[in-house]
């Protein structure tokens, strides 16, 4: 099976290539040296530095092999469709509209940046309205995105978002939704990403709020939860997920005592209440499964655009959501305009 899957991704990519591939090809830079990389047949290769970044399974791969993202590499090999648009399905794309506050057109014909595309649910929505994505994650869940999108203009790697393999200044867009909170570090993950965007270039991310108290006893049990391994945790939540959900359900509907226990049971015990069973266990084990998972704010947030020189901010309607754009230049008075490039000068983050 995994032959079939390998084979059908090469094919994907040999089709895509003098498109999609070939201009990503120009954008490629080492991840350590920041030189250019030569493309063999199933490899690219460093010459400074000596070293081969490998295909293995259709994906060339920038990192080695087990990390902290493991558990979404189980995860989305399990649910490979679970969150996909389909017909009288849109409910990835209102997501994507409502947390990023952007539209179809801030992508059509663009070169995008997928930061922790996963199995590309949302790259699938990207690329319907014309953008033409490049999908990074640091676990081989990228696999199950390029099997996906077979047949669309995305392309993928798996690597690292603390040492992408891209030239400054690539991408038209980058967007990464619900990924930079499952790093060790989230504000400087963020910042290393600006970068990457070319002068007017649109950037949105979504991070979890730090705004509820519903997280207080999860994170408590995740400290147990993410050292089990996923296949266990996987069956653990099949089993409690609909426990606790039914009796949800079944307090709620008792009158005058039965609503105020079940809150309390949801604080006590939170997992996701989604009425469509799959995403119920699906949510769940996504909640508990991450070595990581922090909580921001938009103060935070706001702050993080602002000091990488991003500007026109605004906010999406989920919380935290949050987009802006990478200025064309700055005026010689400080401020910032998007109408002329000839005097551009590289923002870096602090």
């Amino acid at each position: 099976m995994a032959e079939l899957v390998s084979e059908e991704i090469r094919l994907s990519s040999d089709k895509r290539y003098g498109t999609l591939q070939s201009a990503v090809d120009e954008l490629l830079r080492c991840p350590t040296c920041h030189g250019r990389l030569s493309r063999s047949l199933n490899s690219y290769l460093c010459s400074p530095c000596g070293v081969y970044f490998p295909e293995v399974r259709g994906i060339i791969r920038f990192v080695d092999g087990k990390n902290y993202a493991d558990s979404f590499g189980f995860q989305w090999r399990r649910f490979d469709q679970t969150q996909l648009d389909g017909p009288g399905r849109n409910y990835s794309e209102e997501h994507f509209l409502r947390k990023t506050h952007t539209q179809p057109e801030d992508f059509r014909g663009k070169l995008v940046l997928d930061v922790g595309c996963g199995m590309g649910r949302f790259a699938e929505v990207v690329t319907r309205w014309g953008g033409r994505v490049v999908g990074v994650d640091l676990s081989v869940a990228v696999e199950v995105a390029s099997r996906n999108l077979v047949d669309r203009e995305f392309v993928g790697f798996q690597a690292d978002v603390f040492s992408l393999p891209f030239a400054p200044e690539s991408f038209d867009c980058i967007y990464s939704m619900g990924v930079l909170h499952h790093t060790p570090d989230c504000e400087k993950a963020f910042k290393l990403l600006p970068q990457y965007l070319k002068p007017g270039g649109l950037m949105a991310v979504w991070l979890y709020p730090a705004y509820n108290n519903y997280y207080r006893f999860s994170d408590q049990y995740r400290k147990i939860t993410h050292r089990m391994s996923p296949p266990a945790l996987y069956r653990l939540c099949k089993v409690v997920a609909p426990i606790l959900y039914w009796l949800d359900r079944g307090l709620s509907a008792i009158p005058l005592a039965g609503r105020p226990i079940a809150g309390v049971l949801r604080n006590l015990f939170p997992v996701d209440r989604d009425p469509d069973p799959e995403v119920r266990v699906l949510d769940t084990f996504d909640w508990y499964s991450p070595k990581y998972q922090s909580k921001h704010t938009y103060e935070q947030v706001f702050r993080w655009f602002e000091s990488c020189g991003l500007v026109d901010l605004s906010v999406g309607e989920r919380p935290i959501g949050v987009r802006g754009r990478k200025p064309l230049s700055r005026t010689s008075d400080g401020q910032h305009t998007t109408k002329n490039s000839e005097n551009y000068q590289e923002i870096t983050c602090p």
